[in-house]
């Protein structure tokens, strides 16, 4: 078992959630309260980020603050795991604040 739980968390699909996760609960710090009330992080896989917008208009303003973003998610993360960053307009609920992955 041991053996198993060792591979599993040596993932690239488990080190992926960890990172996304801690993108999560940090995302108020990533893109600031305002923009964290209208988007999330959706997901984080092979460098680029998705994140998901409320609306066309903050996804126009997450595209224009990408650079930032990208920058701020890899000082969060400790490394350089964020490439690109994508949006993704509509969400199906709004998860209240820390309700990620519940």
């Amino acid at each position: 078992m041991g053996g198993v739980l060792r591979e599993a968390m040596g993932s690239e699909r488990f080190r992926r959630g960890l990172a996304l996760g801690r993108l999560a609960r940090s995302w108020d710090e990533v893109v600031g309260a305002a923009l964290a009330r209208e988007t999330e992080p959706l997901s984080l896989d092979q460098g680029g980020l998705v994140v998901s917008v409320s609306s066309g208009a903050w996804g126009a303003q997450v595209r224009f603050l990408a650079h930032d973003i990208r920058r701020r998610a890899n000082e969060v993360l400790g490394a350089q795991e964020v490439r690109t960053v994508r949006v993704t307009v509509g969400r199906k609920e709004r998860r209240g604040r820390g309700d990620y992955g519940t």
